[in-house]
């Protein structure tokens, strides 16, 4: 860059990209700092070297930014399974996972696998999923109710609504037990000597 090119002749390319030809280097030099711009070697392999007269700090700024590439968190679809005889914990501790990856703004499927005999109690998987929709109302919609997947599943799809996700996933804090009473507290004799 600027001073540190020590070859000559190079080829420069200006800054609109038009090709100036084959110059000496402190001609090209001189021609970068009439318009206020630096005059980089972005080709140092070539015979000559091509130089180009750029706003280096510009270009470096560029370079960095799409190298950082998009922050944006790209939604996944997570999957939840359940059975028909889940038991209310566990379907809390199910619930508690989805809240995570729905305040992540990932969608949730959501799936009761009938196995055996289950298979004949469509009904308790459709109330257990009507359940979860219920318990995740603040921070999911239902994208896709629930339905059957061939004959031994049944899924829906929950979506995050938009509202204020880390709000919703914040547990409430329990309860401070009250300082005991001043006269509760007991009175320990002194040891005898």
């Amino acid at each position: 860059m600027n001073d540190r090119i020590r070859i000559s002749p190079i080829r420069v390319v200006n800054a609109e990209g038009e090709m100036l030809g084959v110059l000496e280097t402190p001609v090209a030099l001189q021609m970068a700092m009439d318009v206020g711009l630096d005059l980089v070697e972005v080709s140092p392999e070539s015979k000559p070297p091509v130089c180009r007269i750029m706003d280096f700090g510009k270009a470096q700024y560029e370079k960095q930014r799409k190298s950082a590439g998009p922050k944006q968190h790209k939604s996944q679809l997570k999957q939840i399974r359940l059975g028909p005889k889940t038991g209310q914990h566990d379907i809390q501790v199910k619930v508690d996972k989805a809240r995570e990856f729905l305040g992540r703004k990932d969608k949730v499927k959501v799936n009761v696998v009938f196995r055996g005999r289950e298979n004949a109690h469509h009904d308790r998987g459709r109330d257990l999923l009507q359940e979860i929709i219920n318990l995740l109302a603040d921070v999911a919609v239902v994208e896709q109710p629930p339905r059957m997947e061939g004959t031994r599943a049944m899924s829906m799809l929950l979506m995050p609504n938009g509202k204020t996700v880390a709000a919703a996933t914040a547990k409430p804090a329990a309860p401070k037990p009250a300082a005991p009473a001043e006269e509760a507290k007991a009175t320990v004799p002194a040891p005898k000597p």
